[in-house]
């Protein structure tokens, strides 16, 4: 664990070390607990997403990870990328997973992730943060208090969506 920093009664959150044995076991297995999840798509990882997962964050340049220890235990998870804004022309982080364990939640874990990210994106220096979540998601409560939104640059345009197309 690299650039840990204590934040309360034995509550850690570090960036990631994909080569660490631990945190990269405890990426993979943060992940699939928020895959099972129903806001996660109610399925487990597949057995080569899991094997392949930490060495793919380890290669991309773009990727950290910033993991939520409480007495040591891994409970949270905040996977994010770096991106570019061209409108500021300036780097920008985009919230890809944020997961806290559900034995876990309620007890601030979230909130704390969302302030390592931001202390993180300011250190990158990033322009702003972005996320995508789930309209019946109870999490999105806890985006709004921490500042985030959906977004329109005229109201006349509408608001901004997330689309998607899977490849295969």
């Amino acid at each position: 664990m690299i650039a840990t920093a204590t934040l309360s009664s034995g509550l850690t959150i570090g960036l990631a070390d994909y080569t660490d044995q631990r945190d990269a076991a405890d990426v993979v297995a943060l992940l699939d607990a928020y895959a099972r999840d129903p806001m996660g798509g109610g399925e487990p990882l597949a057995e080569d997403v899991k094997a392949r997962l930490a060495g793919d964050l380890a290669a991309n340049p773009h990727a950290f990870s910033l993991i939520a220890r409480l007495d040591d235990r891994a409970v949270g998870l905040a996977n994010c990328f770096m991106g570019y804004s061209t409108f500021a022309a300036a780097p920008l982080v985009n919230i890809h997973d944020l997961a806290v364990l559900p034995d876990t939640r309620g007890a601030g874990i979230g909130k704390a992730l969302m302030a390592a990210i931001e202390a993180e994106a300011l250190k990158r220096g990033a322009c702003k943060i972005t996320l995508e979540v789930l309209s019946g998601n109870p999490a999105r409560h806890l985006y709004a208090r921490e500042g985030y939104g959906d977004y329109q640059l005229d109201p006349e345009t509408g608001h901004a969506l997330f689309w998607q197309k899977r490849l295969k």
